[in-house]
């Protein structure tokens, strides 16, 4: 897959700055963000513990049985998270977004923006993941091209008001920045897989010795700085993409 431009975009995305600026913003707020990304992965966790068992919900365990039931429940817990991680997602896109533009941080704020955003923001995200999935089961690069194509989809639908037209704006957005993307992508993904392989096997140790509600606690603490981080970088690829395409500094 390439893009349909050839042709050398007129100003660099600049990768580096993007990901300095990200950790920047990120330990700067870091208590909202975290309590943001945690509140909502806890509830995501617990409602889906309730549904197949805590063990399966953290990943310390695979889907129990090949039962249609258990099947249709245990899929029932993706949209959960999804849903959960969309309105962690919008809020922390807002907090990133001032504070990349350098104006008040307002939690209180962004609650109703995000709330607006989130029936558009869990559908886009059921059909990014199914297209995402897609491309990885064709080949790893075209995955990772598709997401790239949509990687501002969120923020398009949490600040532009874009709605169920997001995919649209993204793909607009990333044009000719799609490789840049993609770059980044995968320095994120190398840093989700290393967070996540960490957070199964310490989880696992602390079911073994400190109980299901210990697990869950540090399941969601280390889950939420790769739903905060990630979020931050997202708002970020989509200032720098708006500051080249649309001349919003």
């Amino acid at each position: 897959m390439t893009d349909t431009t050839l042709g050398q975009p007129k100003a660099a995305l600049g990768v580096g700055s993007l990901i300095g600026e990200s950790f920047s913003i990120f330990f700067r707020h870091f208590i909202p963000i975290i309590i943001i990304a945690y509140a909502m992965t806890v509830i995501s966790v617990v409602i889906s513990g309730l549904m197949v068992g805590f063990d399966v919900a953290m990943g310390i365990e695979q889907r129990p049985s090949n039962d249609v039931g258990d099947f249709i429940l245990y899929y029932s817990t993706t949209l959960v998270k999804m849903a959960a991680g969309s309105l962690a997602t919008a809020l922390i896109l807002q907090l990133a977004y001032d504070a990349k533009l350098h104006r008040p941080v307002s939690i209180a704020r962004y609650v109703s923006p995000a709330l607006s955003a989130f029936l558009p923001l869990v559908v886009l995200s059921v059909v990014q993941t199914i297209l995402g999935t897609v491309g990885v089961v064709l080949l790893i690069v075209p995955g990772l091209w598709i997401y790239a194509v949509f990687s501002v989809s969120d923020p398009a639908v949490v600040i532009e008001r874009a709605g169920f037209h997001g995919l649209h704006r993204s793909a607009a957005l990333t044009k000719n920045y799609r490789w840049p993307i993609v770059g980044l992508l995968c320095l994120l993904l190398i840093f989700v897989v290393a967070i996540t392989i960490a957070t199964v096997f310490l989880s696992k140790i602390v079911v073994a010795f400190g109980g299901t509600v210990s697990a869950v606690i540090l399941f969601s603490a280390l889950t939420s700085v790769v739903t905060g981080f990630g979020s931050v970088l997202t708002a970020l690829i989509y200032a720098r993409l708006r500051e080249i395409k649309d001349g919003v500094s």
